[in-house]
């Protein structure tokens, strides 16, 4: 598939595997070298939002995670629902 394929889809509603495929056939594409020069830059463009996508989306999942909290012993007492506000 080639980038200019995947331009119409918009980058926030793609899910992090397809994001982070879709970065490492831009990746790919670059390294061959066989891109023109204003593809180039218009791949790289795309792949930064591309990657910001995927870290977002992994800052997001490591918040929904549950925290465990643990007694004076180090065993775990009882799980409660990650607040980010709580940092």
């Amino acid at each position: 598939m080639l980038v200019a394929d995947m331009t119409d889809k918009s980058i926030e509603s793609m899910s992090f595997e397809d994001a982070l495929s879709e970065l490492e056939i831009i990746v790919r594409g670059m390294e061959s070298g066989t891109t023109k020069l204003d593809d180039s830059i218009a791949s790289y463009e795309r792949g930064v939002l591309l990657k910001n996508h995927c870290e977002k989306r992994l800052k997001d999942a490591r918040l929904k995670i549950e925290k465990i909290s643990l007694d004076s012993n180090g065993a775990p007492t009882g799980l409660e629902p990650f607040d980010p506000e709580d940092k």
